[in-house]
């Protein structure tokens, strides 16, 4: 079985796909009989001969759909050449003879062996895939159950939470990985719609840090008191607090495992998750409980950014150095070293984004080889880090009040990495960036948040899982507005945090911010049906009105003309009289 390209455009497979089950159908009438040699072949040609070997077929239909999308739209026609499009009508024909295109009944793609037509529905993207949906019955339901649909949503958001039914759980009322990808995508176009604030309060000074766990509903907060709280995010109640730490905290991280705080004390503070715990970590206990709460010591200047994956964790610091910890037995494996201060660091998958001073590094954690720099991606301090899922988009936030995002490969060539689009929403230093397929949000000391929707700045028409090339651009980049701001009390942000439907965003007050849009998609819905019932009860009354003057014709119209000529008259008539009396008087000429 052959690869296809999956950097194809869409009407490139399309095309190709028409063009397979052209080739496909001239095979089988050839073996049948159908097609005469003398429509078929021209002078016994020995090129076009071979056109109809199988593997000169799947080659030239390859090679003619890989050409597509470099061709200029005038010359991007569906057959390469009127000898193609020939050969194809004198076969078509051919195959008519006994009411059927080929004997077998074989009319389209859906004729095709079925590890052909997965492979053929594997190069298109989510909207290509939708429309092959809408074509038939027997498309739709080949395209919908397609483990595409998991690969598109796994790409963007990972696995689906584990308190949500996921195929092939078992459980009742199972969606299919199409309906799970439409509804998550339909779900981020909320972040434009309505929403409600909540101002959540219990930190006594500034809000340094915040982390979001959202499979299961719980916000981490901390910052200058030096204790650490859990939120419930969907009702903004405060759950648990720890004891104070001793320190400032500037980095949270978490996940379903392991909680982890660091400060200005250069330790970081680790508690391990406990089964029936409702809150899932016991952080509020008066004394150290050392199989459940721990630290490690390593450091030698304030932590200010932390980052878990599955079997590491990383810290860094002031220290100039990025530490890489076993999460077996909580041992410090490996030291990168940094030529200025550490800022921020982000891991996605086998790679690790962090960011010194004005430069940002990528790694591979596995063995500290630093595979990729971007040098001065900002004008002072790069002091904010986000990426995908996947990490094929980096997005890095200046001490200017600019972002940029940069879109990394594996390639090994030595040009250099230059940013794709810049923002500049913000008037002072970006303090965080957050991002969740396909919004990023920032906030700054200028009080305000910034939210960009990244889906129309993707150069590629397929998912994020295809590999990006590198961007070289000699030219300036024009600055792209955001989707949307929100404002908040008017004093500057440190942290900020993004889930399927709320934004928590943390800063100088020592309150939490709650962006709550969950109901926008609703909100909108109930709009839009009040809208139609008003433009309805309008266009009701206007039928009723044009009838009844139907009914009535024009002597309905003719008594209003009238009294308005009437008025006219007798404003005219009292003029004349009131002259004439001046005159009578003598005070006229």
């Amino acid at each position: 079985m052959f690869m296809l390209q999956e950097s194809w455009p869409g009407g490139a497979v399309l095309d190709f796909i028409e063009d397979l089950s052209f080739w496909f159908m001239a095979l089988q009438c050839l073996e049948s009989g159908q097609i005469s040699e003398k429509n078929s072949f021209d002078a016994g040609s020995v090129e076009e001969i071979d056109s109809l070997n199988p593997s000169f077929c799947i080659s030239s239909a390859v090679s003619k759909s890989k050409n597509a999308g470099n061709l200029p739209k005038k010359n991007n026609s569906r057959y390469s050449t009127a000898v193609f499009a020939a050969r194809k009508a004198v076969i078509a024909s051919d195959c008519r003879g006994t009411g059927d295109y080929l004997p077998n009944g074989s009319r389209s793609i859906i004729d095709l062996p079925p590890a052909l037509v997965s492979e053929i529905l594997h190069c298109l993207d989510p909207k290509d895939l939708g429309v092959v949906c809408c074509v038939s019955t027997l498309l739709q339901h080949l395209a919908s159950d397609h483990h595409r649909w998991k690969e598109f949503y796994c790409e963007r958001w990972g696995l689906p939470l584990a308190t949500a039914a996921s195929p092939g759980s078992g459980l009742p009322g199972e969606k299919t990985w199409k309906d799970l990808f439409v509804e998550r995508e339909r779900r981020s176009k909320s972040f434009m719609g309505r929403f409600s604030i909540d101002t959540l309060r219990g930190h006594t000074e500034a809000v340094r840090a915040v982390c979001l766990l959202q499979s299961a509903k719980l916000v981490f907060t901390g910052g200058y008191d030096s204790v650490i709280r859990i939120w419930d995010m969907v009702e903004g109640l405060a759950l648990a607090a720890s004891q104070p730490l001793g320190c400032t905290i500037r980095a949270i991280a978490v996940d379903a495992e392991l909680l982890v705080a660091g400060g200005t004390d250069a330790f970081i503070q680790c508690w391990k998750v406990i089964e029936g715990n409702p809150h899932l970590f016991n952080i509020a206990g008066s004394t150290m409980n050392q199989k459940f709460e721990f630290r490690l010591w390593g450091h030698h200047g304030p932590i200010t950014c932390l980052g878990l994956d599955s079997a590491r964790i990383y810290s860094g610091s002031w220290d100039m150095t990025v530490r890489v910890w076993d999460r077996i037995n909580f041992k410090c494996i490996r030291t990168l070293i940094h030529g200025d201060w550490v800022w921020d660091l982000v891991p996605r998958g086998s790679t690790l984004a962090s960011s010194a001073g004005r430069d940002v590094y990528i790694w591979d954690p596995s063995n500290g080889k630093l595979m990729d720099a971007i040098q001065n991606a900002h004008v002072g301090n790069t002091c904010a880090l986000a990426r995908s899922y996947l990490g094929d988009l980096l997005f890095t936030g200046g001490e200017n009040g600019d972002i940029h995002m940069f879109q990394l490969a594996n390639s090994n060539d030595d040009s250099e990495i230059k940013p794709c689009a810049t923002w500049k929403p913000h008037e002072n230093s970006v303090h965080s960036l957050a991002f969740e397929f396909p919004w990023l949000v920032s906030c700054s000391s200028d009080g305000r948040l910034a939210l960009i929707d990244v889906r129309k700045l993707l150069k590629s028409a397929h998912s994020l899982g295809s590999k990006y090339s590198r961007v070289n651009q000699s030219s300036s980049i024009n600055l792209e507005p955001p989707q949307r701001m929100l404002h908040g009390s008017g004093n500057g942000w440190f942290s900020v945090a993004i889930g399927a439907d709320r934004i928590i965003c943390g800063g100088e007050e020592g309150t939490l911010r709650l962006w709550d849009f969950s109901q926008a998609l609703e909100i909108e819905e109930r709009v839009h049906a009040l809208r139609r019932i008003r433009l309805e009860h309008r266009m009701r009354r206007r039928r009723v009105q044009i009838e009844m003057n139907s009914k009535s014709g024009s002597t309905d119209q003719i008594p209003g003309a009238l009294k308005k000529s009437q008025k006219n008259v007798n404003r005219n008539a009292s003029w004349h009289v009131k002259r004439r009396d001046q005159k009578s008087r003598g005070f006229g000429n």
